[in-house]
């Protein structure tokens, strides 16, 4: 193991490397030359093996064996020894992949306590998203203790918006956010709830997998969670497919309740089964502040700390959340009362976006802690992808011009039941340098009923729909509220405004103008009025009815355009087609497409087969588009999605400059002096994630 510790090449061994892998001085090689002379002496190569000094080093930086920067001569802190150890197994030519999957799985698991709807998951997904600013490799998972499959049935007052992935996954919103935080494609299996791990159980108690024995929640329950987790932590989230390094899993609901005590035991056995340099926990506490008084009391999270040790689980840090920053002797006192160093206690209060949480975390060394704690292959050095973030922020504070979308939904009492929707809305309203503002509409004080019985709400609701830029009809289900929805977007057709409609909301678009422009009084959808002799919408033959669950057509699909003059395929970057995420029963009757065209309203975008209408535009308007699919839940903070950019643009009266530019935004329209931004920072295409690399 030690053979190779401290060697230095003979003046014979110096003339084995090519011209161009000399070093600067022939008793001081580096140790990528260092490697590339050892692995040729090994094999028996001189000259004739024209891997150079940068490919040989690039592998050893992949296999997290040296710093990006080693052509100095610098080693990774603590991985001389890992060298001398490693290189063997990568002399003799066992293969990169092999490697990989030797170096351990690091698992962070956040907790919360007090009370649920504390921010954990937006704490995980900074804590992942300054890890990946490292070059890191980050997976999430998500805990939820409830008996439900998945999320495909939950109403969105109860538990906020399904969000659905790119296997047809229905899942926790959370799981949103660690996509948009990320940058990366997540599958159904890392949402894990007790019904999954439940049912899988069951199965194998079916199928005979026991032997027998009596199935109980510990230790098969426990084992079986453990599995899961460990299992999927290896599964690649990334683009470029490689095996992840770190997963953060989060698990929801507040420590001590009954539905999540299964969890727990079965982390409490992990962290001894995975050691504990490879295990951290992250605590989320309120620490909440009485007006009355002022003072930030520290009690609850003692006491929420004081139960998760009970229960066999350790704060490494101790995340609190509050709505001022933390007094020092608050912070010292916490920090006594649960265990833990002062440094170990991080402060996370209220601030203008959540795209500062990352950059708080960073600012208070939690990166620095991990590096020490988990022993994590990283440099310390500055973050492109961090420097981002605070561009971000910064440039989100500097905002001064408006931009206002009506919401016209069902579930607008909730905001959490458009989660993604908003978080796309304002991904573009930033590309554009515009803040945001929403105006959530209930449909129902739309409709003529409301007048009559109140007539204060009803002309309320009409004032902010007039009052609005643009006008946005999410998806939805149900028939409460649709007739309010249809109100409005007959108004944003002949009032000329911008409207987007997605899956329901391009659903009603048809419907809207088949009644007002066809002039069929009656047309509606099947699923509001089965007995209508104008069907528009109908039911997909492969919905089976007697169902609900995991019964629609789900998941990443293909649309491929009709037409080379749209205005979505321009939004598009002037693609072929499309690949977006569905989520739907039914969908627009392919039999009245040309009696639809032929009026002006086009449906440029369909499935690969040509029987589903994908997206229809309408000729002369300046934005009147609908979406079967849901383009939000694709939306990143620096890559907007195309549909509600295209809706924002046009809001703001942007939109045919954007065209006419081939889709990029001049410095000038980004940052203006009205803006309040001084950044001469570059125009919208842009405006990516950093590729995470080692250079």
């Amino acid at each position: 193991m030690e053979r190779w510790a401290g060697w230095r090449p003979s003046t014979e061994e110096i003339g084995m490397l090519t011209q161009n892998e000399k070093p600067l001085g022939a008793h001081h090689p580096t140790a990528f030359q260092m490697s590339v002379i050892r692995k040729r002496q090994w094999k028996g190569l001189v000259t004739s093996d024209n891997e150079s000094e940068h490919d040989a080093g690039d592998r050893l930086v992949r296999l997290g064996l040296l710093s990006p920067s080693s052509r100095n001569g610098r080693w990774l802190e603590g991985s001389q020894k890992a060298f001398s150890e490693r290189m063997d197994e990568w002399l003799t030519g066992e293969s990169e992949a092999g490697l990989r999957s030797k170096r351990k799985m690091k698992y962070i698991l956040v907790t919360g306590g007090v009370i649920s709807g504390i921010g954990k998951g937006v704490i995980a997904s900074s804590v992942g998203t300054i890890l990946k600013s490292c070059g890191l490799h980050v997976t999430s998972i998500k805990v939820d203790p409830y008996i439900n499959i998945d999320a495909g049935t939950f109403s969105p007052y109860e538990h906020g918006e399904v969000f659905v992935l790119d296997d047809g996954g229905e899942v926790d919103l959370d799981l949103g956010n660690y996509e948009r935080f990320l940058d990366i494609r997540l599958t159904k299996d890392n949402n894990l709830t007790t019904g999954k791990i439940y049912q899988h159980v069951i199965n194998k108690e079916r199928k005979g997998d026991y032997l027998g024995k009596t199935v109980q929640v510990v230790p098969h329950i426990t084992d079986a969670i453990q599995e899961w987790v460990m299992k999927q932590a290896l599964i690649p989230v990334d683009e470029d497919g490689l095996e992840p390094q770190v997963c953060v899993i989060e698990l929801g609901g507040t420590v001590g309740d009954i539905e999540s005590m299964p969890f727990i035991e079965a982390f409490r056995q992990f962290q001894f089964k995975v050691k504990k340099e490879n295990f951290c926990n992250i605590h989320v506490s309120l620490v909440p502040q009485p007006s009355s008084t002022g003072e930030q009391k520290t009690k609850p999270t003692q006491n929420s700390v004081r139960e998760l040790r009970g229960l066999g689980l350790s704060p490494d840090l101790v995340v609190c959340r509050c709505s001022n920053p933390l007094d020092t002797s608050v912070k010292e006192k916490i920090s006594m009362f649960c265990h833990v160093e002062p440094e170990q206690v991080i402060c996370v209060h209220d601030v203008s976006t959540i795209y500062r949480v990352p950059l708080m975390l960073e600012e208070q060394g939690v990166v620095d802690y991990f590096l020490r704690r988990l022993d994590l292959p990283v440099e310390r050095q500055p973050r492109k992808m961090l420097m981002k973030w605070k561009e971000m922020a910064d440039r989100y504070d500097r905002l001064l011009e408006t931009c206002s979308i009506a919401l016209v939904g069902k579930y607008t009492k909730f905001s959490d039941s458009y989660a993604s929707v908003i978080k796309a809305l304002e991904h573009s309203a930033l590309a554009i340098n515009h803040k945001l503002e929403i105006k959530y509409i209930d449909s129902t004080d739309l409709e003529p009923s409301t007048m009559q019985e109140e007539p204060v709400r009803y002309h309320e609701a009409w004032q902010k729909l007039c009052s609005a830029h643009g006008v946005l009809v999410p998806g939805g289900f149900g028939v409460r509220g649709t007739e309010g929805k249809i109100q409005a977007i007959s108004w944003a057709r002949k009032q000329k405004k911008p409207f987007l409609g997605v899956c329901l909301g391009m659903q009603l678009a048809v419907v809207e103008f088949s009644r007002h422009v066809l002039g069929w009084q009656d047309a509606n959808s099947t699923e509001f009025d089965p007995k209508t002799s104008h069907p528009v919408v109908i039911e997909m033959p492969e919905h089976n009815p007697g169902q609900m669950g995991g019964t629609m057509r789900l998941g990443k699909r293909r649309t491929l355009f009709q037409t080379k003059n749209s205005v979505m395929r321009k939004l598009y970057g002037d693609v072929d087609y499309l690949e977006e995420r569905h989520r739907h029963r039914f969908e627009v009757n392919p039999v009245l497409k040309k009696c639809l065209e032929e009026q002006g309203l086009k449906f440029v975008g369909q499935d690969v087969e040509g029987e589903r209408m994908e997206i229809v535009e309408l000729e002369d308007h300046p934005f009147f588009v609908g979406v079967q699919y849901h383009p939000e839940f694709l939306s990143r903070p620096i890559k907007p999605s195309p549909p509600y950019l295209g809706l924002l643009l046009a809001s703001v009266g942007q939109l045919p400059h954007y065209l006419q530019k081939g889709c990029r935004l001049s410095p000038r329209d980004t940052y203006s002096d009205r803006s309040g931004s001084s950044s001469p920072d570059s125009e919208i295409t842009e405006l990516k994630f950093p590729s995470v690399n080692h250079d």
